[in-house]
């Protein structure tokens, strides 16, 4: 079968769904690829008239802000314990280095933090749950949310839809071309973070190396 006449025989509601699923489960703090299935699913909109741009955004956000929701709860409720223990099931994800990175930017930028934290890998899984450990207070935490989820995932439809039908006839042609690129950006963006988080790892131990030692009384 074609890649185009494979496209035209999704539902669009199966389309609705994984993305509204996908984001809000990475939302949540599972470390899914969410910003590739919403770019994907995009492109796949401005080529195929079944699928709805707005339906789309709005299950995007719907997802990210009720994702980030539940993962607000569980990280309140669970606390510290819970970080452990996502340490110990994805040390890839929720490493020290990674958890101690996505401290100092809440502690620094508070709400901010949660809002900034929707256009970055790494602080969009932490999000929630770490909003959550740290006792942010909810209207915080749901404003800077609700905000972010809007923004997000909304612009991200807005602009790759934009750009899709404006490109309609080659998308058309060359479907298959669009979706790898589409992954290769996300994979790019996912890369570029964990490069990131490596580097803050490196650079711990030096800032707690010049950090004043307590002077010990004789």
């Amino acid at each position: 079968m074609h890649v185009q006449e494979w496209l035209e025989s999704v539902p669009a509601v199966a389309v609705y769904l994984l993305v509204g699923g996908v984001i809000g489960l990475e939302s949540l703090g599972i470390p899914l690829p969410g910003e590739i299935v919403l770019v994907s699913a995009t492109l796949m909109a401005a080529s195929q008239d079944h699928i709805n741009p707005y339906i789309l955004g709005a299950c995007a956000i719907a997802g990210a802000i009720i994702g980030d929701s539940i993962g607000y709860l569980i990280g309140r409720k669970g606390g510290q314990p819970l970080l452990d223990w996502l340490g110990r099931k994805f040390p890839k994800h929720f490493g020290p280095h990674h958890v101690a990175t996505a401290e100092r930017s809440f502690k620094k930028w508070g709400m901010w933090a949660v809002f900034v934290g929707r256009f970055i890998a790494l602080l969009r899984i932490f999000a929630g749950p770490l909003a959550g450990v740290l006792k942010m207070p909810y209207w915080k935490f749901l404003i800077a949310n609700v905000l972010g989820g809007i923004v997000w995932a909304g612009g991200t439809v807005a602009v790759i839809y934009s750009v899709g039908k404006v490109a309609e006839k080659w998308l058309k042609q060359f479907s298959y071309l669009g979706l790898v690129a589409a992954v290769l950006f996300g994979l790019g963006s996912f890369v570029v973070m964990r490069i990131k988080a490596k580097k803050a790892q490196k650079n711990a131990p030096a800032e707690d190396a010049e950090q004043p030692q307590p002077a010990i009384a004789e």
